[in-house]
């Protein structure tokens, strides 16, 4: 594995940074709407407006179910953020993180064919977003919740699930758990670890890890066998600073009730000592896991160090100090733990089955898809994980996903395996070839030099 220099990895890191302002002043932006319906003639008009399209207004009075039929609601995401915790740039406003959520609805369109809107929201308090979500739910399908801060992220992920008919989801918790939960298994698969035998440790207890490890139980990981760190230390049933606050942060309560069933104490060095797996989401690196801590796990350990941009611990340092599968949120490094490779596939399945809600067990059906069709094609110690280019993992994804609503009762219509990979293959090329197209007759301009 090639080192880098702190000062050329900072420069690499900010090259996108310097291309992103020319690119989105020139573009005025990233999305756009476009029509899906053939205008043939002025018109056709009076079918698509007035006075013809009273005629399903008329029918979706009667039955509101038909809105997804004669309708785009069925295809529909909205990408809802506050602004309060925005990427690694914090409580920048609604506003400015605005060209985030561009970038979400961008991913959205052209990884799973899914048209998303983004909507960044003057709100002030949870209650305030959870309400807003309940105003805007009849125009969409979906709503996907984006850089909320925390806790308040967990508030209104739950209260909006047991409020809407339709999919919630927050991608800093659940598409980073799905995509942590492939990265798991097939890193197993390789050292000949079984889930349910592992000692994890998890250092962060922000929202990926919250939810990440609560995926990792239900998906067989034994409560016992995880150690979670936060800034202050090792969860364990006597942090009474975590018992005061347990009404606002009940999920750290929780952990710290369940988890570490040895009850250790201490910090990073502590809780990695014998550990199979170190997921780390906490704070730029590097030295945040030392070198030394990483030679006191197990044999064949497993490090996941996720931060950005620079990882809790080089990878090449963590590989020195005996690690044998590593893994990162950067694309210029080996196995990216990237949730990109989770929520397009993920809401093309629950919106072809027109799902009322996405359910953690959906998360774990995509995580092994994920790792299923990684090690179809071949896994090995650097590449354990798809990437963002192999799109045909979305469709497979998006089966899986509809295959998990149907059985879990949630969908509102059934189609067979075959019918919904076809489907979802289709709709999915065909956001990738329009785009294609755009550029290549130069409605869609090539990018400033």
């Amino acid at each position: 594995m090639k080192k880098y220099g702190v000062e050329e990895l900072l420069r690499r890191a900010e090259k996108p940074s310097r291309q992103a302002i020319t690119y989105h002043r020139f573009y005025e932006g990233k999305m756009q709407v476009m029509p899906k319906c053939a205008v043939t003639s002025f018109d056709d008009f009076a079918i698509y407006y007035t006075p013809g399209v009273a005629a399903p207004c008329r029918e979706i009075e009667k039955d509101k179910e038909l809105v997804f039929e004669y309708t785009n609601r069925w295809n529909t995401v909205a990408v809802v953020s506050d602004g309060s915790r925005v990427l690694g740039l914090g409580n920048i406003g609604p506003e400015a993180g605005l060209p985030v959520m561009e970038g979400k609805a961008l991913l959205f369109k052209y990884l799973g064919g899914v048209d998303a809107f983004p909507l960044c929201l003057n709100v002030k308090t949870p209650d305030q977003l959870v309400t807003a979500c309940k105003w805007i739910a009849p125009s969409f399908g979906g709503i996907n919740l984006e850089d909320i801060s925390k806790p308040e992220c967990f508030y209104v992920l739950e209260k909006a699930r047991e409020e809407l008919n339709i999919p919630v989801w927050h991608d800093d918790q659940q598409g980073t758990a799905t995509v942590v939960l492939a990265a798991v298994l097939n890193a197993l698969k390789i050292v000949g670890k079984k889930l349910g035998d592992v000692l994890i440790t998890m250092i962060g207890v922000g929202a990926s890890n919250t939810r990440g490890a609560i995926v990792l139980m239900k998906a067989g990981v034994k409560p016992k066998n995880l150690i979670m760190v936060d800034s202050k230390g090792i969860l364990h049933r006597n942090r009474k600073d975590i018992e005061e606050v347990k009404e606002r942060e009940p999920y750290k309560w929780d952990f710290c009730l369940k988890t570490n069933g040895e009850n250790r104490t201490g910090g990073i060095r502590e809780a990695l000592k014998d550990a199979d797996i170190c997921i780390a989401m906490s704070r730029p690196g590097p030295n945040v896991i030392k070198k030394e801590w990483v030679a006191g796990m197990a044999d064949d350990a497993i490090v996941f160090a996720c931060a950005n941009p620079i990882p809790e611990i080089w990878p090449w340092d963590a590989k020195e100090a005996g690690a044998r599968i590593v893994g990162t949120g950067r694309s210029d490094f080996p196995n990216q733990i990237n949730n990109s490779l989770g929520f397009p596939g993920i809401f093309r399945g629950v919106l072809d089955v027109k799902a009322r809600t996405v359910t953690d067990d959906m998360c774990i059906a995509a995580g092994t898809e994920l790792a299923r069709f990684a090690e179809e094609r071949g896994i090995r110690e650097d590449d354990i994980v798809p990437r963002m280019d192999e799109w045909e993992v979305f469709p497979r994804e998006a089966v899986a996903c509809a295959l998990k609503s149907i059985e879990q009762g949630v969908a509102r219509v059934k189609l067979s395996r075959q019918e919904l990979f076809e489907r979802a293959t289709q709709i999915i090329k065909n956001a990738r070839e329009s785009v294609e197209i755009l550029m290549r007759k130069g409605l869609i301009k090539a990018p400033p030099q």
